[in-house]
Order: C-alpha cells, then structure tokens, then sequence
C-alpha cells in the first residue's frame, strides 16, 4: 500500500497562505514588540513608581522577561497538538490568546490606582502573550514551509519571518506617532493604552484571513500514513515531544545554539536600545524610536532577499554570516550611538538589522528541514522557544543591568560577541538542509540510500514502518 504525495500548491493559493502567515505573525509580534517598547519607556513610570529610573526600567522588563518564560510551555502545548491535530487550528488559537492578552493590557489599571495589583495583572497578562507566542512561530514557517515550493523553500518560508520586522515597524510607528502627536503627560496618563486596544482590531482582520487557508498537505499526507500504520500494522505513534526529544535532541540543540546571536542581538538592537539612546546618551525619545522604526524597514526589505540566498547556497552560510556580523557590529553599534547623532543611531540600528536578517531569513526553512513531519511542530518549537529563554528574556535585562554598572556599552559588546560565537558554533556542528524533502525529513543523499535499499529488497514502494525521526 503506497500514500499518495502531497499536492503542491497552486500559484493562487501559496501567495495567500504567505499572506496568512504573514499577517498573523505581523500581529502577534506587534502585540509582542509593543510590550517591549512601552517597558522602555512608559510602564517602569506607571507600573513601578518610586524608583530610579534605571531601577525602574530594570522591574519593567523583568516583566517583560515573563514573557520569554512562557515561551517554552506553549512550544511543548502548541507544538504537542500542531502535530496531532494540524497547523492551522493552533495558529488560530494563538492569535486570539494574543490579541487578547494585548487589549486587556490597554484597560488596566495603574499603580496609582490599583497599587501592587497592577503589576501582577501585568505580569500575568505578559505570560498569556508569551505562551500564545511560543506556539505561534512554528506552526507559521511550518504552514508555508510545508505549501511551498521546495527549490524556494527559503524565500517563501523567510516571509512569516518579516511578521516580526512589521510588527516591530507597526509598534514603533504607532508609539512614535503617538509621542509626536501628545504631549509626555497626556501619553503617560492615556495614549499609551491606544496600541495596545488597537490589537482587538487588528486580531479580528488576522482571524478572517487565516481561517481561508488549508491545512499543510504535507502533515495531511503524514497523518494519513499515521492512520494507516495504525490500522494495518498496529503502530502508535509516540508523543511528539516525547519522540523529538529522543531521536533528534541534536537538532534540538543545534536549534538552540542558532538562536543565541539572533535572539540576543535582536533585543539588544531594537529593545534596550531606547534605554541607551533615552537614558545614556539623552537622545530624545521620538529619534531612538525613530531609529527602530527605519531600521525596521529596512529589515523588512532584506529578509526575502537573504531567504533567496539561502535557496542558492545554503542555509550555513547565510545564517554564518549573519553570527559573525552581528559580533562584528557590536562595538561599531555602541560607537555610533555614543556620538549622540541621530542619523549615527539610525545607521547603528539598521546595520545591525540587516546581520540580523541574515540569520532570521533562512532560519524558518532551517529549522523546519532539521525535524520529520509528526515532530516537526515541536521540534521546530521547542528549539526556538527553549533558547529564548536563555537569550531573548535576559537581553535587556543583562544588557541594562551592565550599563547601570558600567556606564558604558562595553560589557554590552562583549555580551553580543559571546552570544555570535556559540551560534557560530552551533551552525558548524550543523548539516546543510538546503535539499531536505519535507514529507519524510530526508535530503537528497538519504533519499538515494534508501531507494537503493528498497531496490535491493525487490521493494518498488515505499516502507510502512515507523517513519524515521
């Protein structure tokens, strides 16, 4: 008995499943970002009074850790049932938790008026954003990863991933118009509840447009086949997590190791930032914001174009690239914001941005191609949402707490360098998946072994046993 291929997409329905992912994830991390940047700048004032102001801004993104922490445990839940019962189901559930999470957030009350339980609520909320983010990536890449055209893999898949870039250039845009428009007193006292109560729109236009995309033919083939061992040979499948954990921990830590110089430089140059920029250097607040808002852009730009790369030559090199430019720039990155020049700040956070892209643009394709399909949600999951919490959640805590103690943006530099080589480490140890055939995680040389064993063995289909993971 033989299970019929996946169908590959048609040239209508590709685009709008990229379009799909790339509204979701723009939304999620716009509700994400937007926590970020209102910790930097407005919630160690209202939420944690009384402070200094670095003390504050300090207890202000502790909470915004919170957030990373949660990340985890919706990658083990999210990717638990994305690869029981589909990509798509999950992804609808995590925008609604989101967007949910976000509009509370824009109606609670302040310190002022609700005293130590306004910082609760707040946490509380930031953990319902982090778990709903947690499973909110994988299944994104993987639903456009699993549509497309596997000899573009890395250009389709790179798109879900500028969601992050236009949730951060829509965060930055509406703060930066709000700071423009209001004075500070009035967008400390109410404007800053604006974006936050926008998302509830936002959620209701991302909800209409995911619900009109399919299911991933490839985890429909796979589950098929599922059923089919299931019933013919008396095969259960293993938990997801319990199977990705046993049979491809490598690839979950080399999942890890990539991430550090991505995730740690990523918060550093948009994240902390505004505090260096506001605090340290006393820019005002609209030019650091300013400057995150066209570096964003510009990321936005470059992310296909380094994803195409990737479909050239490979998905090491790109992603190499990018660690070792990240760690370049770091000290480049604190000179130029040190001047005190505007146009220098924009130019330290784009640059920056662009070897950030390097990485982030291959690293939906990367990871998705490391894992075979029933483990493929949690495993591409687990390896991004595990190492956040290590790199992403810390970043602006570190990197504040070194300057309190230094004054300068040394230790900062060094921190970022440290974070490139484990990840250049971590690429090295790495095979290229450039080739990988995502409906039974094998590349090309694996598919050839196998064929001639199946020719050898007088087998001209394909075996029925446990799929490999």
């Amino acid at each position: 008995m033989t299970t019929s291929s996946p169908r590959p997409p048609t040239p209508n329905s590709l685009p709008r499943i990229v379009v799909a992912s790339l509204i979701g994830t723009t939304i999620e991390w716009y509700d994400f970002f937007l926590y970020g940047s209102a910790a930097a700048l407005v919630f160690n004032k209202l939420f944690f009074p009384g402070s200094d102001p670095l003390v504050g801004t300090l207890l202000s993104f502790l909470t915004y850790a919170v957030g990373f922490a949660a990340r985890p445990l919706g990658a083990l839940v999210f990717g638990h049932f994305g690869d029981r019962l589909g990509r798509k189901r999950l992804l609808v559930t995590s925008l609604l938790m989101m967007g949910g999470a976000t509009c509370a957030i824009g109606a609670l009350p302040t310190h002022a008026s609700a005293g130590s339980l306004a910082p609760v609520l707040l946490t509380t909320l930031r953990l319902v954003q982090g778990f709903a983010l947690g499973g909110e990536w994988g299944g994104a890449v993987l639903l456009v990863a699993e549509h497309g055209d596997p000899r573009r893999r890395g250009f389709w898949a790179s798109w879900p991933q500028t969601g992050a870039p236009a949730g951060q250039l829509l965060a930055s845009g509406v703060l930066s118009a709000l700071t423009t428009l209001l004075p500070d007193e009035e967008f400390t006292a109410w404007g800053w509840r604006i974006p936050f109560l926008l998302s509830g729109v936002l959620v209701v236009v991302g909800l209409w447009i995911r619900l009109s995309v399919d299911e991933s033919p490839v985890f429909k083939a796979a589950r098929a086949q599922a059923e089919t061992r299931r019933r013919d040979v008396g095969t259960r499948e293993r938990m997801p997590v319990v199977a990705v954990l046993r049979d491809q921990w490598r690839d979950v830590l080399v999942a890890m190791g990539a991430r550090m110089a991505e995730n740690i430089g990523y918060y550093v140059i948009t994240a902390f930032v505004l505090v260096y920029a506001t605090e340290h250097t006393h820019l005002p607040k609209q030019t650091a914001l300013n400057a995150v808002l066209i570096g964003s852009a510009v990321h936005f730009a470059v992310i296909p174009a380094w994803g195409a790369l990737s479909d050239r030559v490979g998905r090491r090199p790109v992603y190499l690239l990018g660690a070792v430019g990240v760690g370049a720039w770091a000290f480049p990155f604190f000179a130029l914001a040190d001047t005190g020049s505007s146009w220098a700040l924009v130019v330290a956070v784009t640059v920056g941005l662009v070897f950030h892209g390097a990485m982030y643009a291959p690293q939906a394709a990367f990871f998705s191609e490391m894992f075979t399909t029933r483990v493929r949600y949690s495993g591409a999951s687990i390896g991004a949402q595990f190492s956040s919490v290590a790199a992403g959640a810390p970043a602006p805590l570190i990197a504040t707490a070194l300057l309190a103690e230094h004054g300068n943006g040394t230790p900062v530099a060094l921190y970022v360098m440290a974070a490139a080589a484990l990840t250049v480490v971590a690429i090295g140890c790495a095979r290229e998946t450039r080739h990988r055939d995502l409906s039974d995680g094998r590349d090309e040389h694996d598919q050839d072994d196998a064929n001639d064993e199946n020719d050898q063995n007088g087998r001209g289909t394909p075996s029925l046993a446990p799929e490999r993971r």
